[in-house]
């Protein structure tokens, strides 16, 4: 085996523990009975629930306050930390996003647990999202068009 060849299979396996991870830490925290589960995989819990209009659609624009962590809590983006919501097109997003935010009246306030495939897959994202990564975000609809 060469020197690629073993680095690939060090990739592969970090990428496959991640995985496992990610599926227990799922399969656990569906357990608990404010959590919902759509048939996608995603998992969500209500914190606040608003009263406004749902986005209309993936092609919707809207704006959101929120704060994205891995399973083990590490911090890798937050538009709360940097006080600066965020406008984007649900297109633009992970399909988590996608679908989550699809859920969601204006004035709510949802934490999403999202398995990697919903996620950035196994490729990951920089520094801090592994490939393979599940991801936690609370995530606050404050507009949506």
């Amino acid at each position: 085996m060469n020197i690629f060849e073993r680095r690939q299979a060090q990739m592969r396996e970090i990428i496959d523990n991640e995985i496992a991870r990610g599926k227990a830490f799922l399969e656990e925290n569906k357990k608990r009975p404010e959590v919902k589960e759509t048939p996608s995989g995603l998992q969500y819990e209500v914190l606040v629930e608003g009263t406004g209009p749902k986005p209309s659609g993936p092609r919707a624009k809207v704006l959101t306050h929120y704060h994205g962590t891995t399973i083990d809590g590490v911090i890798f983006d937050s538009s709360v930390l940097r006080k600066q919501p965020i406008s984007f097109g649900l297109y633009q997003v992970i399909s988590g996003w996608t679908e989550g935010l699809q859920l969601m009246p204006t004035g709510s306030k949802y934490k999403f647990y999202i398995p990697h495939n919903l996620a950035y897959g196994e490729r990951g994202a920089g520094a801090d999202i592994p490939g393979g990564a599940t991801l936690i975000f609370e995530v606050e609809l404050l507009k949506c068009d």
